[in-house]
């Protein structure tokens, strides 16, 4: 008898360690939450992709030619850019006519590149006939969208922020002066903006993703709505003001408000709404975006605005695009979660 209950306390405790120790381990194991999961996988799917290697190679050539440009036109004109107390921005907006600047580039590639990200990122999913297997897990259905829409924020943001810090090391190698922090700040808001406004091409796309079936469908529809607004939206835009312009005796007052009137209506277009950003922030010299008056210029000092007086003037522009950007994707989310999904 003694034999057995010394048997038994030798057996219990031969594998009281084991357990004790498999609980602490399970304690410091911190289990991944599946919504980064998803993330995880999105990103690497986006970053292993073909389109997307095709992309960034398109998009970091083009940024350092036009780069290259950049310093150049710095050696010709070194007096006059020497001159200016924010001549390092000038790496972004400077150019010697053979390639346009880093921020026409990335103005031009932007759509694309958040076009390219979303446009078959539920449809491919429906086709495969992955998507009724994922929503077989126990897991949220608006994990997908959320996850999809999260990954390539991720990516673009990485991406912009790299190539933010790749121009500015360049500049500081070529040029051997360093930024002020002002100039420093420009840039980072620039970027932020920049990567708003790929943001929202990407929850467009995303958007024609759930409404089409087919990728193809999805992608033309995106590049046409990029077209439309690139392109003809400026066209038509021109001939609405020759038609509506004022004519004969009128007063200073109305012709500014003509123009501003006119302004409003190219503001509705995203890429103009970008352009606004980008040019008060990269040019300090800019003060208004309007037109005004003689009585509204005299006595205006010709210096560069402060970083704060920049950023209050772009807000309406940055308001606009970060709205465009939430109704996009809350319009694709309500159409993903009413959408009836079957096994295939």
């Amino acid at each position: 008898m003694n034999n057995t209950f010394s048997s038994a306390e030798k057996f219990s405790g031969y594998f009281q360690p084991t357990f004790e120790t498999n609980l602490s381990v399970m304690k410091k194991t911190k289990v991944k939450h599946p919504f980064w999961v998803m993330v995880s996988k999105e990103i690497s799917d986006q970053v292993t992709s073909w389109r997307f290697i095709v992309m960034i190679l398109l998009i970091v050539l083009t940024c350092m030619g036009s780069l290259y440009t950049a310093l150049g036109q710095f050696a010709k004109s070194s007096a006059s850019v020497g001159s200016d107390s924010f001549f390092f921005l000038k790496l972004f907006t400077l150019s010697d006519g053979t390639l346009p600047p880093f921020i026409i580039f990335i103005s031009f590639l932007a759509p694309l590149l958040g076009i390219s990200l979303g446009f078959d990122a539920i449809n491919s999913e429906y086709n495969r006939g992955t998507l009724s297997r994922i929503l077989s897990q126990p897991i949220y259905r608006d994990y997908i969208i959320n996850a999809k829409f999260m990954a390539a924020l991720m990516v673009v943001s990485f991406l912009f922020f790299t190539l933010g810090l790749l121009v500015i090391g360049c500049g500081l190698i070529a040029l051997g002066i360093p930024p002020s922090s002002d100039e420093l700040f420009r840039i980072l808001f620039y970027l932020i903006i920049s990567i708003v406004y790929v943001a929202f091409w990407l929850n467009l796309s995303i958007l024609f993703s759930v409404t089409f079936r087919q990728p193809a469908t999805s992608a033309l529809s995106g590049i046409a709505v990029w077209l439309f607004f690139s392109v003809f939206y400026n066209m038509i835009i021109e001939l609405l003001a020759k038609g509506l312009a004022p004519r004969g005796m009128v007063t200073e007052q109305q012709i500014v408000n003509f123009q501003n009137g006119i302004l409003n209506l190219m503001r509705l277009n995203p890429s103009q709404l970008f352009s606004d950003a980008n040019i008060t922030l990269l040019m300090p010299s800019v003060r208004s975006l309007g037109a005004l008056t003689m009585s509204q210029v005299e006595g205006a000092l010709p210096t560069p605005l402060p970083l704060g007086q920049s950023l209050l003037m772009v807000w309406p522009q940055v308001t606009g695009l970060i709205a465009g950007t939430i109704l996009l994707f809350a319009i694709s989310y309500y159409l993903f979660m009413r959408q009836e999904i079957r096994s295939r």
